[in-house]
């Protein structure tokens, strides 16, 4: 019978608590929390720290216990075993609430199944450790690697649990810059390179697949459109109706406003950029030079980019000594080469809380190497832009979000290669920014939210017709543009007939369709309806239509009909091993690789590609269509040249078919090819070996000029 005591009824207390985690933890899937108990749950960030400070407390002690001045000492072994049966069971409860808490929807991934298991190791050994330590056997070296175990533990279940409070990664940031290279304005895209890092800086904590807030996830194309729990986020080409918008234009005490309360906010410029990402359809695949050069999407997102002339621009400076760079940086100064091979240099400066002007006179041994300076939200004065003004060979000058007035611009105007300074949100004065003038280099200047009317830039650039002027974004009020149709179908490959599956969001919008090749008009082209459908290998065109819109942009895409698979496939001249996808069998798996090179499904070379099928009963083939992708700002051109050959064996093919395709043109759209290849021949064939050739020298009006270009295919149908 155990002894009715505090002490012993902490301890079954303890044991019981056990079994229940372990519990949990098996059949937890299966359990339905009640909704008092889910308050309970939510308690587990409030008392989690408690257990955290009693056991490494009970951790130092025991790891000294054994020193000769404490292994006779009563109370010092008295205190240790209180402070490991308290710590383990304000382990157990926060442990077990942080389960009920898991329960909710939203919580889910690798990081919670590491934070789960790694909050339970803590309470597993911590109980191990108070029901062994008065054992015999017990000695010091299981002491000290039971009390650093419980640490080790604490500090990796703490280390995912703020991952998945406050994001990836978010214990190491401050210390851990993972420096993302400025991608140059000519090769950008408006999603991947401007909007995209919105999202992660911004809105990944909440919307991942660890923490699907609102069932939502901001990972990738698919997961925006679908958006979450309470319908889309995003309608492309309509910020007016798209959630998204709506979230984070909410007043900062609203509880739907986005970011919540107390997470980084989004800046006014990265709030522009969304709507305006959205107005012009939310395009994924767009570059930022495909836009108008007056856009304002373009314009704004231009200035988080590289400039396109800096890529190759030579300087006569000599390269600065690393180990003066390697001193320079540190928690609140990034000093990093501008590009491989060249001396120049940018600095970013960080941590507004630290700054002092201090920081940029400590850049003097530098101050000929940097081009490029980033002091966005520091509270840089006027006294310091004579500092920044030695800074002889400053290209690029970011003084957003400070405390700048524009009365000392002039002591910049010696800097003769100074070509952009961006004032987005400073509180500028009308007469001082008047010093503009004196700078006789600058071609560029951003001027977003600083207090300046209109009509006081007009009158600055009626005076700097040199310089570009970007400001503020107005909606024109003209008819706004339907954004495109949406295609709903799984698969595009089919056997015999594939119904088409074509969607808008908008209701009451009209959908017109064509199969020949032409774009859609409002007047001949068929209206689509449910049923529709194809039967051979088509380019089909979308255009959708509603009175008092304008109509959309055409969406194009092909579908094909596959009637034989061989029962064999291999390369006979390999791909690159970058662009291999899962082999040869990659080829005739019915799977489209889609829009994007990277998606891992396409097969490409630099040189001829060959691929041998073979069938175990001969096939009436008559057409082999290869599905190719031509994307010339990246190289990527359609095959020069195509062979089929043919027969009963490997030993007698004949040629079939040589296709050449059309040669290439400038500014040729992107998009993925049906290259037809008609066989002549009426007999079954058991073999069949296809040759695609490409370029090997590129055109004279492509900007890389050398060869050879890449040729890039994900399917091949045997009809």
């Amino acid at each position: 019978m155990i002894k009715s005591t505090h002490k012993s009824f902490a301890a079954n207390l303890l044991f019981a608590l056990n079994i229940f985690i372990i519990f949990l933890l098996l059949f937890g899937s299966r359990i339905v929390i009640p909704i008092w108990l889910q308050l309970v749950g939510r308690m587990h960030p409030l008392i989690l720290h408690f257990p955290i400070v009693v056991l490494i407390m009970a951790m130092m002690l025991e790891f000294f216990r054994f020193k000769e001045r404490f292994r006779t000492e009563k109370l010092y072994h008295d205190f240790t075993d209180y402070l490991w049966l308290t710590g383990a069971i304000f382990a157990a409860v926060t442990a077990i609430m942080g389960l009920f808490l898991a329960k909710e929807p939203g919580y889910e991934g690798d990081t919670l199944l590491w934070h789960k298991w790694m909050g339970a190791s803590v309470v597993f050994v911590s109980t191990i450790i108070y029901w062994c330590r008065t054992a015999g056997w017990y000695n010091i070296t299981l002491a000290r690697a039971g009390a650093a175990f419980v640490v080790l533990s604490l500090v990796v279940a703490g280390h995912f649990g703020a991952d998945l409070t406050h994001g990836d990664n978010f214990v190491l940031a401050p210390v851990w810059h993972n420096e993302k290279e400025l991608v140059p304005v000519d090769k950008a895209y408006v999603y991947k390179d401007v909007i995209q890092p919105i999202f992660e800086s911004k809105c990944i904590s909440c919307h991942n697949p660890d923490k699907t807030k609102g069932g939502l996830m901001l990972i990738d194309e698919k997961s925006i459109l679908k958006g979450g729990k309470d319908g889309k986020l995003i309608v492309p080409g309509q910020p007016n109706i798209s959630l998204l918008l709506q979230r984070i234009h909410l007043d900062a005490g609203d509880k739907k406003h986005m970011p919540p309360a107390g997470k980084p906010q989004l800046t006014p410029d990265e709030m522009k950029l969304l709507y305006l990402w959205v107005k012009e359809n939310a395009d994924f695949k767009n570059k930022v030079i495909a836009l108008p050069e007056k856009d304002s999407l373009r314009q704004i997102a231009s200035t988080y980019l590289k400039p396109a002339e800096e890529t190759e621009e030579k300087f006569d400076f000599a390269a600065a000594d690393e180990k003066t760079v390697k001193k320079l940086n540190n928690n609140y100064r990034v000093v990093y080469p501008i590009a491989k091979e060249s001396p120049a240099l940018g600095v970013n400066i960080y941590n507004k809380s630290s700054y002092q002007p201090k920081v940029l006179e400590e850049l003097s041994p530098i101050k000929k190497q940097v081009i490029s300076l980033d002091l966005d939200k520091m509270p840089v004065k006027d006294a310091e832009l004579k500092t920044i003004a030695q800074f002889e060979n400053l290209h690029t000058l970011n003084l957003d979000f400070t405390d700048v007035t524009g009365a000392t611009l002039k002591d910049l105007a010696g800097m003769k290669s100074l070509k952009m300074i961006s004032l987005a949100g400073t509180p500028l004065k009308a007469d001082a920014i008047k010093q503009i003038s004196s700078l006789k280099s600058l071609s560029k200047i951003t001027l977003w939210d600083t207090g300046l009317t209109d009509a006081q830039i007009q009158d600055l650039q009626a005076h700097n017709k040199n310089i570009e002027f970007i400001k503020s974004f107005k909606d024109d009020g003209k008819p706004i543009k339907l954004n495109v149709p949406q295609i709903k179908n799984t698969t595009l490959v089919f056997a015999s007939s594939l119904p088409l599956e074509i969607v808008h969001p908008i209701k009451g919008v009209e959908l017109r369709y064509t199969t020949d090749g032409k774009d859609p008009d409002s007047v001949n082209s068929p209206v689509y309806k449910t049923g529709a459908s194809v039967t051979k290998n088509t380019t089909v065109k979308v255009k959708a239509y509603k009175k008092g819109w304008l109509s959309s942009d055409v969406i194009q895409f092909n579908v094909f009909k596959s009637t034989y698979t061989p029962d064999s496939v291999s390369f006979l001249m390999p791909p690159n091993p970058k662009y291999s996808a899962e082999g040869a069998k990659s080829l005739v798996d019915k799977e489209l690789g889609g829009p994007g090179f990277g998606s891992g499904k396409w097969i490409a070379a630099q040189s001829n590609i060959g691929v041998y099928m073979q069938f175990n009963k001969p096939a009436n083939v008559r057409t082999v269509t290869i599905n190719c992708l031509r994307n010339l700002g990246s190289q990527i051109f359609l095959p020069i040249g195509i062979e089929v050959w043919g027969g009963p064996d490997k030993e007698h093919l004949k040629l079939l078919s040589n296709v050449v395709p059309p040669p290439a043109k400038k500014g040729e759209p992107d998009a993925s090819i049906g290259l037809d290849c008609k066989l002549n021949t009426n007999k079954p064939v058991s073999c069949l070996k296809i040759i695609t050739k490409n370029i090997q020298s590129l055109p004279s009006w492509d900007p890389v000029k050398k060869g050879p270009e890449w040729a890039f295919m994900d399917e091949i149908f045997l009809n």
